[in-house]
């Protein structure tokens, strides 16, 4: 199979898929090379954490439904040092 594109993308974790969407909406013609099949990539969260720049660039692009949908927002964090436990609150920072 032949294919000629502008743009390949290797790869459709997060990065991958969010340039593909953006190249698109810009009128650039793109493929992503992925070498998994099309309901793995869809099965399963391919990024742990994101961060808010990343997360305003994802509803921009117009892609955020399903992450707004099964995203759950990172409120806090923990850490433990020298035994002693530590919670910080990001909402209160």
């Amino acid at each position: 199979m032949n294919y000629k594109t502008q743009v390949a993308i290797i790869g459709a974790g997060p990065s991958g898929l969010l340039l593909g969407q953006l190249l698109t909406k810009a009128g650039i013609d793109n493929i992503i090379l992925e070498r998994q099949t099309g309901e793995y990539v869809l099965g399963r969260i391919r990024a742990g954490v994101l961060e808010q720049g990343t997360v305003n660039l994802i509803r921009e692009s117009g892609a955020g439904e399903r992450m707004d949908k099964e995203g759950l927002v990172h409120t806090g964090t923990d850490f433990s040092f020298q035994g002693e436990h530590y919670h910080i609150d990001l909402e209160k920072i």
